[in-house]
């Protein structure tokens, strides 16, 4: 007779192993009985922790408690109320629902369990040590439920072993503090560990719980986001493109108030970026989703910190618009007031509105028969007269910007049709040129300060990418064709993105002695920057080899704007220094260049001010 070699194993192995899923660590422990008191209907959360878990892990809460019976049956492997049939796992709406982590916790450590139901007058002790009950009794104590978790993996030695420092482990049991705190700040937590008290939580708004956790600081360097869809609605708080930092940091997803983990989102809200942030440099974000249960499947990891939505790419889609709408928004303000009144901000569904021809303003006094040079019409004056007249344009200025309000945003004033026309706003007319590099300039009691060559490779960027979204860059044909003698590998290179570089306004032809010939060009390109064009074209082609044919004609986008651009020591004349200016401040977002680089310095008063005082 064969020997049987299948055996089931006992219950106490079994419990075990499936811990093993489960508990992790002690932020592992940390989050099961937290999400727990959530969905208890808790308003007050308590963690207290000693020596990083490794001793102690208890969650005190105030929600609706449970019986005697429900006590017991909760230490019950797969026992649980939030799910009776598998179409449940479509349609849920709680943290927990698989009726294991109370099991699993309990195997591998010393549990207490303090409950009580508001009906009743006393509450239920259940003791257990590796999941054998040793106590179970009638107890009084408060509404709500306590959870000790005492020397985890006592019973398992290996694994206790392999537990980080106190510090490490700590960090961990943070991190899950930060989850369930952002995702509720409508609910009051606090965190003691080893008798110090870390956070004490009140009940609070989304952004005030941010700057409770990590700064005020960091509110500062928030924008809003918001998007709502039939399919989903995305809100919360993403980090303004100069505060992105070189390693990850503050950079949350919730879904229906879960956190989850995804690369695929994380990439969709970088994309937003593209251009804004240095390479490796990574934005804080705080983004929540609400979407219907149905559409989504988090029971595919079994700490559901992973998620699948059924329809992925239009949630990528979503959030990248919806990011890229904040930024374009926000940004330019040096600084953003949270808690100022709405109804001064421009409504974000102004894009739906009809947009209304400008009204046209003619000057009634105009005689093309009389010359007019300067911005002051003084042409042929005696100086003094010049002198005096500057003065009390200056005078003027200085007096109305004071009379203004303090405007945060550098677009409040600019949005008229008239006020991009040279002569009609006192940011144009009192503009100047600095050391043939800077442009600058006054807008209400700010002192901005313009960077000529980034502002003209921004025009130029995204003039190009409009010319490439209408249907194909004009081509402008050269009288004398241009030859670049290139080695075999850079020809190969240029004839794979052949089709992608003449629909930038490029004609190019292919000789037998690997040269190219270049027949044709963009028309804001100039003869003599040819070489060094098709030579940053090798050169960014070479390293980054872009798959995505819209991604190639950005690249190639940028490297024609930044070679073809005003260069930094190039003096301008007075009409040039209005056109960019005006020029720049119609772009949707005029903070970055297409490298990602700061455009404009905005000055306020007080910070010169500070400057004197130093």
């Amino acid at each position: 007779m064969p020997v049987s070699r299948i055996k089931l194993l006992p219950d106490h192995v079994a419990n075990q192993i499936a811990a093993g899923e489960v508990v992790q660590r002690p932020a592992s422990v940390v989050k099961e009985l937290m999400e727990n008191a959530l969905d208890a209907g808790a308003n007050q959360i308590k963690l207290i922790v000693k020596d990083g878990g490794k001793t102690l892990i208890q969650v005190v809460d105030d929600g609706m408690g449970m019986n005697e019976i429900d006590a017991r049956m909760a230490f019950e492997r797969h026992a649980t109320s939030k799910i009776a049939k598998a179409e449940d796992l479509f349609q849920l709406n709680t943290k927990g629902f698989r009726g294991e982590a109370l099991a699993s916790i309990a195997a591998v450590s010393h549990v207490e369990l303090k409950t009580k139901p508001a009906d009743t007058e006393l509450g239920t002790y259940i003791k257990i040590e590796g999941s054998k009950i040793i106590t179970q009794e009638p107890v009084a104590t408060a509404k709500g439920t306590s959870v000790s978790v005492k020397n985890l993996f006592y019973n398992i030695p290996a694994r206790r072993k392999f537990l980080k420092s106190i510090q490490v482990e700590m960090k961990h049991i943070n991190n899950e503090f930060y989850r369930l705190a952002l995702a509720h700040p409508e609910i009051s937590f606090s965190l003691i560990h080893n008798g110090n008290v870390i956070y004490q939580l009140p009940k609070s708004n989304l952004l005030q719980r941010i700057s409770n956790l990590f700064g005020n600081k960091l509110k500062e360097k928030l924008v809003p986001v918001n998007e709502e869809t039939e399919y989903i609605k995305i809100s919360g708080f993403i980090g303004k493109p100069e505060f992105a930092k070189l390693k990850r940091g503050e950079q949350y997803f919730f879904v229906n108030n879960r956190f989850v983990k995804s690369a695929y989102l994380h990439h969709a809200l970088l994309s937003a970026y593209e251009g804004l942030i240095k390479e490796k440099s990574y934005p804080a974000y705080f983004v929540f989703f609400e979407i219907d249960p149905k559409h989504i499947d988090v029971n595919i990891h079994p700490t559901k910190t992973e998620i699948k939505f059924d329809d992925e790419q239009t949630v990528y889609s979503i959030l990248k618009v919806a990011a890229k709408h904040s930024l374009g928004q926000f940004n330019l303000s040096p600084s953003m007031d949270f808690d100022a009144k709405p109804e001064l901000d421009v409504p974000y569904d102004w894009h739906k509105k009809t947009p209304k021809l400008p009204e046209i303003k003619v000057d009634p006094d105009f005689n093309p028969f009389v010359e007019n040079d300067d911005d002051f019409g003084l042409k042929g004056k005696t100086p003094k007269k010049y002198f005096e007249k500057k003065a009390t344009y200056w005078e003027n200025l200085i007096q109305n910007a004071q009379n203004q309000p303090d405007e945060t945003i550098i677009h409040s004033g600019l949005d008229k049709q008239n006020d991009f026309i040279p002569g009609n706003n006192p940011l144009f007319n009192g503009a100047f040129q600095f050391q043939n590099k800077y442009i600058i300039s006054q807008k209400d009691n700010h002192l901005l300060i313009v960077h000529q060559n980034r502002a003209h490779q921004l025009i130029l960027y995204n003039e190009l990418l409009q010319q490439i979204q209408n249907g194909h860059i004009p081509s402008q044909q050269l009288i004398f064709p241009v030859e670049l003698k290139l080695n075999k590998p850079d020809v190969e290179l240029i004839k794979n993105y052949e089709k992608n570089i003449n629909k930038m306004g490029f004609e190019i032809e292919f000789e037998q002695n690997s040269a190219v010939l270049i027949k044709g060009i963009p028309p804001e390109l100039k003869t003599a920057e040819i070489t060094s064009i098709f030579e940053e074209i090798i050169r960014q082609l070479s390293m980054e080899a872009p798959v995505d044919p819209l991604q190639i004609e950005k690249k190639l986008a940028e490297i024609i704007a930044v070679q073809s651009a005003v260069k930094s020591g190039q003096k301008l004349e007075r009409e040039e220094i209005l056109k960019l200016l005006s020029d720049l401040f119609k772009q949707q977002n005029p903070a970055y260049s297409p490298k990602g680089k700061k455009i404009i310095i905005n000055l306020k008063p007080d910070e010169l001010e500070r400057k004197f005082n130093t």
